[in-house]
């Protein structure tokens, strides 16, 4: 069917937090009740738009009356659609998490800011153009930066200087890439630059430029420096935010450059290096997981290992041109986003209640803690690769096309990779369930809504496995793939 022109519905996901934004930070008093509306209203949003692709190849809306090339053009299919969807799911779970995290004086600043990553997030999943992608991400960096900076700890301050820097960057480097593209062809809409590129000097630098910095902001190894403090020394939202969502947000624009402009043209040279960097990032990342003995740097450094699965599927998908080994890398994306969120608002309870998240020191957790130790034991399912969750079936098909491809060095890191998940994950649960010393202090009562949410995230990352026939049907919508003559 035709694509639908207009649709208002495609706004709402990007006004509505914005919006509840501004008033939070207008009136200060009702900013807790206005986010969770926001976040609640945002997620509505996306299921009507879904509901509205369904039906439709994909969803197109030039805002202000006018189109590309004079105009901004937002356009929703079923990429757009999957990330739309998780960034939903993931922030309700986390917003009513965060809604008993933050001390009166934090919460002021935190709703705003939080409601701002929103819509960035939301605004960049539907831009068509490649500088309104970078003006979105500005927005969402630096809405980050700012809530990692409202961290505790010592070096919240610290994590979010180095995340800003890097994060600065790979955003001007990804803009000298956009300058070049727009002195060549002229455009700036995805649309047009997928039917204007020729294979020119301009166009093999400008891509890689562009890769260069959202290999950065995605925390790519060796390219991953800023990611471990930040993430670690954000508040325990704001870390399952970043490792959910905002760096999946970077791949997304990466995959979303490469379906539409570069594929035709730059193959061999980026795929080589993104596969042999994510292979790795897989090993580098997991071993250094295994040896820290700080909880939260542990699930960070987890996070740099599963961004090399992201490019190792992203090498692989290319080479078989299959939808199936796509299916499987946005499985990946979607596995992690839900299993991470659940594993950092874990360890955010654990710290909470023990006023540490020394590994050695976490003894009868599982006892006192029910609900937040099952969530992270849960989560590691998926981070494994364990069946039924996502992340097996992901890691599967990688598997297979790794096989297929006659792939060995792939085939031997990512059972690796997972041998070595299994080996940190199950390091954290066998201290959880260890007998341990009294607390030098009186814990406090965990509220079950900061309980909840992470063991609901960490279920949804199991139950995802069983989806895997509907995430693929979503992703056909619109056909954003793309593939041109390959196996499906």
């Amino acid at each position: 069917m035709e694509a639908v022109l207009n649709s208002n519905w495609i706004l709402l996901p990007v006004i509505v937090p914005l919006f509840g934004a501004l008033l939070g930070f207008l009136v200060p008093g009702w900013v807790r009740f206005i986010g969770l509306i926001s976040v609640v209203i945002s997620a509505a949003a996306v299921l009507l738009l879904g509901n509205q692709l369904l039906g439709e190849a994909s969803v197109q809306h030039a805002v202000g009356g006018w189109g590309a090339p004079l105009g901004i053009v937002l356009q929703a299919d079923g990429l757009s659609l999957l990330m739309l969807g998780i960034s939903a799911a993931v922030f309700v779970a986390v917003s009513v998490h965060a809604s008993d995290y933050f001390a009166l004086p934090q919460i002021r600043h935190f709703w705003p800011l939080w409601l701002m990553l929103l819509g960035a997030l939301n605004a960049l999943f539907l831009s068509g153009d490649i500088f309104n992608l970078y003006v979105t991400l500005e927005l969402m960096s630096l809405s980050a930066v700012a809530l990692t900076a409202l961290g505790d700890e010592p070096d919240a301050l610290a994590g979010a200087m180095r995340y800003l820097l890097a994060s600065l960057l790979g955003s001007v480097v990804y803009l000298l890439g956009v300058a070049f593209l727009y002195h060549q062809f002229g455009a700036l809409d995805i649309t047009l630059l997928g039917e204007r590129a020729e294979p020119v000097p301009a166009l093999w630098l400008a891509a890689g430029l562009m890769f260069a910095g959202l290999m950065l902001k995605t925390a790519l190894f060796p390219l991953h420096f800023w990611l471990p403090s930040a993430h670690a020394s954000a508040p325990a939202p704001v870390s399952a935010i970043l490792s959910a969502l905002v760096i999946k947000a970077t791949f997304y624009m990466l995959l979303r450059l490469w379906f539409e402009i570069f594929a035709p043209f730059t193959a061999g040279a980026l795929v080589a290096i993104a596969g042999a960097l994510g292979a790795l990032a897989i090993l580098w990342g997991s071993v250094q997981a295994l040896r820290q003995q700080r909880l939260k740097l542990l699930i960070a450094y987890s996070t740099v290992a599963q961004v090399g699965y992201l490019f190792v599927g992203f090498a692989l998908a290319v080479a078989s041109n299959s939808t199936l080994v796509w299916g499987a890398v946005l499985m990946l994306v979607l596995s992690h986003a839900l299993a991470k969120a659940a594993m950092f608002l874990a360890a955010g309870n654990l710290l909470h209640f023990a006023r540490h998240d020394r590994i050695a020191d976490l003894g009868c957790l599982a006892q006192r803690l029910p609900l937040s130790v099952a969530a992270f034991g849960l989560a590691g399912v998926s981070i494994m690769g364990l069946p039924p969750s996502g992340g097996f079936t992901a890691k599967w098909l990688l598997l297979q096309a790794a096989f297929e491809q006659g792939r060995w060095e792939m085939l031997a890191v990512l059972i690796i990779g997972g041998l070595l998940a299994a080996a940190y994950v199950f390091r954290v649960l066998g201290h959880a369930f260890t007998p341990g010393s009294e607390l030098s202090h009186t814990p406090p009562i965990i509220a079950l809504r900061r309980g909840w949410p992470a063991l609901l995230l960490a279920f949804a990352a199991v139950l995802l496995g069983l989806l895997t026939t509907y995430v693929l049907d979503v992703l056909a919508i619109g056909n954003p793939v793309q593939l041109v003559g390959g196996p499906g």
